[in-house]
């Protein structure tokens, strides 16, 4: 069913309005949930991998499902207590999911366990009803996304055990749990994100990256793009501070001139234009003044960069990154011609 609703919703004009830009990857997404693929969204932090997925939650119309943990539909239930209830024309407690209810998290972690993602016997319930009995199964995330999206994010955190786990569930949508005679049905649409540049990684065996179709994301690809970006942002105490366009442009002209730069093995995302956006407002506004001064940007500018960035190794013991950002600012106007532009300081 979740395929099919989301046929229908990938037609939609507006769908993703909520990311800037990244036509190609809309493209590339919307195709591969015509599909029916599972899919990874590979790209750097920042790029709005999870946005993106989130916005496609937001499109999902409300669904009335049964109070069972396993997101049974009345007229469709999978789990053994549904079906016994519908078998007796036994009544079921129902429970109305909104969009935002059918879009469950996961977040990649080596200490997620194969118990937090398909679920746990419930020691108590074991000893009440019996240790292989339905009763005593807690069900986990898996079961929560039935009938919607589940989103696993940093997928390439999970150990080898928790990818050989998902094995039968990416491809059959079904999995058996430990001693029970009961397959688990679930329905559900599967999107992960990953950080290639990630170090703090494990491998994803070849038999489990088989399973999907990986969509490739990056920055923001025009500096318009991220000023409205980080213009929508603004939703914090600052909104009656002016922030001239030229200002803005030469701010975030300066990210992406070091996200382009050779001694770099590191470079700051979308999180970092916008953090120097706000953080100039809010000095501005602890100065009382109505408008962003150079002084509001420069305050800013190593809290916000210099642990966002990491030296090519032949630069380490020469430089810090706190010194690397200011003589690249210092370069970035006097190579711009920015300096007085950008007005002088308070």
């Amino acid at each position: 069913m979740i395929k099919e609703e989301i046929k229908k919703i990938v037609l939609q004009k507006n769908l993703f309005k909520d990311v800037i830009g990244q036509d190609e990857v809309k493209h590339q997404l919307k195709s591969g949930l015509m599909s029916g693929r599972n899919i990874i969204i590979v790209g750097p932090p920042g790029a709005g991998k999870t946005t993106l997925v989130k916005s496609l939650a937001e499109s999902l119309p409300s669904l009335k499902v049964n109070d069972c943990g396993f997101n049974c539909l009345e007229d469709a239930p999978v789990c053994p207590q549904c079906l016994e209830n519908k078998k007796n024309n036994k009544e079921t407690k129902t429970v109305e999911l909104t969009g935002e209810d059918r879009f469950v998290r996961i977040q990649g972690s080596p200490d997620l366990t194969v118990e937090d993602l398909i679920g746990d016997i419930d020691p108590l319930k074991a000893m009440e009803f019996g240790p292989l009995s339905v009763e005593a199964f807690t069900p986990g995330k898996i079961f929560k996304a039935n009938n919607g999206i589940l989103f696993f994010d940093e997928i390439n955190r999970c150990n080898e055990k928790l990818q050989n786990a998902m094995l039968q569930l990416l491809q059959e949508h079904t999995v058996t749990i430990g001693s029970y005679s009961f397959d688990f049905d679930a329905d559900f649409l599967f999107i992960a994100t990953m950080n290639p540049k990630d170090v703090n990684t494990e491998r994803l065996s070849d038999v489990f990256v088989d399973r999907f179709d990986f969509i490739y994301m990056d920055y923001p690809e025009t500096l318009e793009n991220e000023i409205k970006i980080v213009k929508s942002e603004n939703n914090f105490l600052g909104s009656e501070v002016i922030f001239q366009e030229h200002m803005l442009s030469a701010t975030l002209k300066f990210v992406r001139t070091l996200r382009k730069s050779k001694d770099l093995e590191k470079v700051p995302s979308v999180r970092a234009s916008i953090g120097l956006y706000q953080r100039a407002i809010a000095n501005a506004l602890l100065r009382n003044a109505k408008e962003v001064s150079l002084q509001d940007i420069l305050r800013s500018m190593t809290s916000v960069l210099a642990h966002r960035i990491s030296l090519k190794p032949s630069l380490r013991h020469e430089l810090s990154t706190e010194d690397f950002v200011k003589k690249s600012f210092d370069s970035f106007t006097e190579r711009e011609g920015l300096s007085t532009d950008l007005g002088e300081s308070p």
